[in-house]
């Protein structure tokens, strides 16, 4: 009965010690810390998104405004900005070159800024309509002379006048005689003129005349032989 009892009592876990005892309680703590520190981001979040959506409210009935811009912010704060923004259907951009002067603008949507707007922003500029309608008509003017320059340089480059523009006084009697001429042999006989064909009598009748020929001529030479005689 002993024997079994000291062997149930060397299976069961022993205390802990000090040190462990230290340790977990300080792990108890840390963990406190940490839900402590999540909790209070969360309410923080909350209530910064609720400030957030007084301020897009506010920013929306208001008439005089159009746009606003607000301070830089942090990452989680921006991203819970541009949330509200889209929910109240507002217009957002985050502006700014670095992390540490991130900012947010807000734009109502029948004033959603240019991409030349967003560009001056983006350089830390100042929006300037009339500056900015000055820049376009410079740049209008810019483009203007170029593609003027360029056409000029085309036509110096190409020629006046060809060579038949130049001879055409001597080119052009020859060119209207040969076009006269063509349209001669088309009009008067389908390809060639009939004044141009060497003989237009069928073969019989070429022989018959060939025939009645060389009858004549032996009369003229029998005629000849009698009056010598």
């Amino acid at each position: 009965m002993m024997d079994l009892l000291g062997s149930i009592l060397n299976s069961m876990e022993k205390p802990p010690t000090v040190g462990n005892q230290e340790s977990r309680r300080k792990a108890r703590e840390q963990a406190a810390k940490i839900k402590q520190l999540q909790e209070d981001e969360k309410r923080k979040k909350a209530e910064f998104r609720k400030y957030m959506e007084k301020e897009v409210s506010d920013f929306i009935r208001d008439g005089a405004q159009q746009k606003k811009k607000y301070d830089p912010m942090g990452k989680i704060e921006r991203t819970i900005l541009h949330d509200v923004a889209e929910v109240a259907g507002v217009t957002s951009f985050s502006l700014g070159e670095d992390e540490e002067s991130r900012y947010v603008m807000l734009f109502k949507k029948e004033f959603a800024p240019s991409d030349e707007e967003l560009e001056a922003y983006r350089k830390g500029e100042e929006w300037n309509p009339q500056v900015a309608e000055q820049r376009r008509r410079l740049k209008e003017q810019a483009a203007l002379e170029d593609a003027a320059d360029s056409q000029s340089e085309r036509v110096k480059a190409c020629p006046n006048s060809n060579y038949r523009d130049k001879y055409s006084h001597l080119i052009g009697t020859s060119a209207a005689k040969d076009a006269a001429h063509a349209l001669e042999a088309n009009s008067t006989y389908g390809y060639v003129p009939v004044a141009n064909k060497r003989d237009t009598r069928s073969i019989e009748e070429a022989l018959n005349e060939i025939r009645v020929k060389k009858r004549q001529k032996r009369g003229d030479h029998a005629g000849e032989g009698t009056g010598s005689s």
